[in-house]
C-alpha cells in the first residue's frame, strides 16, 4: 500500500481524546482510510452495514469504476477482453496477472483439457440427489464433495496445492455443471472431449447425446464463451467476500469456492438472471407485450410490490460495461437462431426500449444490466432457467480462486472477524422457574 500525505483526524464532541488515522492510496480509485487500531485506542468500532464504504482488504485483480460504468481485470477494460480473448485467456489473466503469449496459452489450455474428467465415483455422489433438485443445491454439494474425491490438493497453505485445485476447478466446473443438467434430465452424461475449445466442449457436455454426432454452432460458442468472460470477477461482490471469509478460516479450497457457490444462489447476487427470465414469464402470463403497459405501472407504484428484476446495478451508477457487450450478443444470437419472434424474447425487447426511453426508468439509471442480457441469451440458446445461476458459478469461479490466492499471499490477511453493534439485553441473571412470569 502506497501511504498518502493526506491525515485524517477522529475527533469526538465528549472531549475524548481525537485520532489520527492514515490515508493509503491506490493507483486508481478512492484512498482508504486505515482504522485498524481504531479499537485499541478509541474502544469503538466503525458501523457499516453491508460494508458499503468499507475496503475489506487491498487487491489487484479488478477494478470497478461504478460512476464511469468501468471495469477493469488487471487493469485491461472488459470491453477489450470480451472482444480480443476467449475465456481461458482470462483465466490465465485473472491467475497470473498478464495475458499468455502463444506458447503460454497453448499449455494452459492443455493442462486444462487434461483434467477436465471428474472421478467416475461423482456419478454416485449426483445419484443420491431428487431428480428435481435445484442446479445449485446439486452443484453446492458436488463442488464441496471434490475436496473428498481430490484430497492430494487441500492444503491452502500449498501453493502447489492451490495451483492444482485451481485447475481441477476451472477444468471441471463446466463438466459437473453438465452432469447436474443431464440427471435431472433423465439423459446420459457426456464425457469431455479434449479437442474442443472450452466453451465448445460445455455445449456439447450439455446438449450432444450418444444417438448421434454433435456439432457445436459457433455464434453460440461464442455467446457462451463471452458471458464466461463477463461474469469471470467483479471485485468483492457477496460471493467472492464469502470466499475469502471462508478462506481466512484454512479450509480447504474446494470447501471455499463450495461457500461462494452457495452464497452465488441468492436472487439478489447470482440468481438476478433468473430473477430477470421468471419476471418475464409472469408478464407473458399476464398477457405478454399488450399487458407490458399495465406492468410497467405496477413497477412505478411503491404499494404494490412487483420490483423490475434485470434492470440497475448496486455498483454501476451509469450504464453496465458488460450489458452493453451481451446486448450485442443477444442480438447475433436471436438472429442466427431465427428467435426474434419468441414471444418471451418480444417482450424482452419491448421491456428494454420502455426503460431506456421512459423518464422514470432514465432519471433512475434503471438500465438493463447483464443478467438481463445473459439470461435471455442462455434461453435463447436452450439452457433452462434454473441452470442459469450454475453457468455464473461456472464462469465465477476463476475469479474466487485468483480472489483466494491473492489473499493467502497476502502476509496481512488474518482469518475474518467482524464485530458488531450489540443491542440486546445487558447482563442478567437466570431465576428459578417458580420465579419466571
Amino acid at each position: 500500500m502506497t501511504p498518502s500525505d493526506v491525515k485524517a483526524t477522529l475527533s469526538f464532541s465528549d472531549g475524548s481524546p481525537s485520532m489520527e488515522l492514515p490515508l493509503y492510496k491506490g493507483s486508481i480509485g478512492p484512498d482508504v482510510i486505515d482504522i485498524r487500531k481504531l479499537y485499541a485506542q478509541t474502544g469503538k468500532f466503525t458501523y457499516d452495514p453491508g460494508f458499503l464504504s468499507t475496503a475489506s482488504c487491498q487487491s489487484t485483480i479488478t477494478y470497478i469504476d461504478g460512476d464511469k460504468g468501468e471495469l477493469l481485470y488487471r487493469g485491461y477494460p472488459i470491453e477489450q477482453l470480451a472482444t480480443n480473448c476467449d475465456f481461458l485467456e482470462t483465466c490465465y489473466l485473472l491467475l497470473k496477472g498478464e495475458l499468455p503469449n502463444a506458447t503460454q496459452k497453448a499449455d494452459f489450455t492443455k493442462l486444462v483439457s487434461n483434467h477436465t474428467m471428474v472421478n467416475e465415483q461423482m456419478q454416485f455422489f449426483l445419484r443420491g440427489f431428487r431428480r428435481d433438485a435445484h442446479p445449485m443445491a446439486v452443484m453446492t454439494g458436488l463442488v464441496g464433495a471434490l475436496s473428498a474425491f481430490y484430497h492430494d490438493s487441500t492444503d491452502i497453505n500449498n501453493a502447489q496445492h492451490r495451483e492444482v485445485a485451481a485447475i481441477r476447478l476451472i477444468a471441471k466446473m463446466p463438466t459437473l455443471v453438465s452432469m447436474a443438467y443431464k440427471y435431472g434430465i433423465g439423459q446420459p452424461y457426456i464425457y469431455p472431449k479434449n479437442s474442443l475449445s472450452y466453451s465448445a466442449n460445455f455445449m456439447r457436455m450439455m446438449f450432444a447425446t450418444p444417438c448421434e454426432e454433435y456439432e457445436p454452432n459457433d455464434v453460440l460458442v461464442r455467446a457462451i464463451d463471452r458471458i464466461f468472460i463477463l461474469h469471470a470477477d467483479h471485485e468483492q461482490n457477496a460471493s467472492t467476500s464469502t470466499v475469502r471469509l471462508c478462506g481466512s478460516s484454512g479450509t480447504n479450497p474446494f470447501a471455499a469456492i463450495a461457500a461462494g457457490v452457495a452464497c452465488l444462489w441468492g436472487p439478489a447476487h447470482g440468481g438476478a438472471n433468473e430473477a430477470a427470465l421468471n419476471m418475464l414469464e409472469d408478464v407473458q402470463k399476464m398477457g405478454g407485450v399488450e399487458k407490458i403497459g399495465e406492468f410497467i405501472k405496477q413497477v412505478k407504484d411503491k404499494n404494490s410490490n412487483v420490483k423490475l428484476m434485470g434492470f440497475g446495478h448496486r455498483v454501476y451508477k451509469n450504464y453496465d460495461p458488460r450489458a452493453k457487450l451481451m446486448r450485442e450478443t443477444c442480438h447475433e444470437v436471436l438472429d442466427a437462431l431465427g428467435m426474434n419472434n419468441d414471444p418471451i424474447l418480444k417482450l424482452a425487447m419491448e421491456l428494454e426500449k420502455i426503460a431506456l426511453e421512459d423518464e422514470y426508468f432514465v432519471a433512475r439509471k434503471l438500465y438493463p444490466n447483464v443478467d438481463f442480457y445473459s439470461g435471455i441469451v442462455q434461453r435463447a440458446i436452450g439452457i433452462p432457467v434454473s441452470l442459469f445461476t450454475a453457468i455464473f458459478a461456472l464462469a465465477r469461479t476463476v475469479g474466487w480462486i485468483a480472489q483466494l490466492n491473492e489473499m493467502i499471499g497476502d502476509p496481512e490477511y488474518k482469518i475474518g472477524r467482524p464485530r458488531q453493534l450489540y443491542h440486546g439485553s445487558e447482563r442478567r441473571d437466570v431465576k428459578p422457574m417458580s420465579q419466571r412470569g
